[in-house]
């Protein structure tokens, strides 16, 4: 059983290791800190609306993903091959997209969020009450999953072809490891790291972050499809 579970496991979280490094997520954390901080609020506020914020991108995330799970799986086994191949296809040009914008980025079709999303979450940010931070991070998980979600659409696809508890335990496990980030960030900020340092780490890593995302999502599309296709089974 755990011989045959491994492979996913790994697979799994080195994904969602290379897919927390969400530039959208932690810029909008980043936002939301200074906002805090502009404000004077104090360090035991600035913890709760952190952890408010990554609870918030965490469940939405963890129930996209659960309902999509559950929808995968139900499909009948004489299509899942077919709907496998395509979800591959569309991840892999996905990837190609990512390594692009590593070449050439902003030229030509691109998975980043639009400017008008950007904006608006730019303004939600300054909201710092815990409703409206709570629904900041919604609307973040709401607004990235269908233009940066390819790296956890591969994933789920991959936990489908066997639906049970241990798939929803590897969804949990890929969920914390995706807002780990977020709680990094706000145990820097409250140990007094600058957040024009954390702001120039993120500009100065932005062209890597999306070329280490396209090589995955090339490497996980042609991975589902040699599953489907029974080159390649993990159990």
């Amino acid at each position: 059983m755990i011989t045959t579970e491994l492979p996913t496991l790994i697979t799994v979280i080195t994904t969602a290791a290379i897919d927390a490094i969400n530039p959208c997520a932690i810029g909008v954390m980043i936002l939301m800190m200074s906002s805090i901080l502009v404000s004077g609020q104090s360090t035991r506020r600035m913890t709760l609306l952190g952890l408010t914020y990554t609870f918030a991108v965490f469940i939405t995330y963890l129930i996209a993903g659960f309902g999509l799970l559950f929808f995968l799986s139900e499909i009948p086994l004489y299509i899942t091959e077919y709907v496998s191949i395509t979800v591959g296809t569309l991840i892999i040009i996905a990837g190609i997209l990512e390594i692009k914008d590593f070449f050439w980025y902003g030229k030509g079709p691109s998975l980043a969020i639009p400017v008008y999303f950007s904006k608006k979450l730019s303004g939600y940010a300054s909201n710092t009450t815990f409703i409206g931070v709570f629904f900041l991070g919604v609307f973040v998980s709401a607004v990235e999953l269908p233009c940066t979600g390819a790296p956890y659409l591969a994933i789920i696809t991959l936990l489908s072809q066997n639906f049970d508890t241990t798939a929803f335990s590897m969804l949990v496990i890929y969920n914390i490891i995706f807002v780990s980030p977020l709680l990094v960030i706000l145990g820097l900020v409250l140990a007094g790291v600058k957040l024009q340092s954390i702001k120039l780490w993120k500009q100065m890593n932005r062209g890597n972050m999306r070329l280490f995302i396209g090589l995955l999502l090339v490497f996980l599309g042609w991975l589902l499809i040699f599953i489907a296709n029974g080159i390649i089974n993990f159990g």
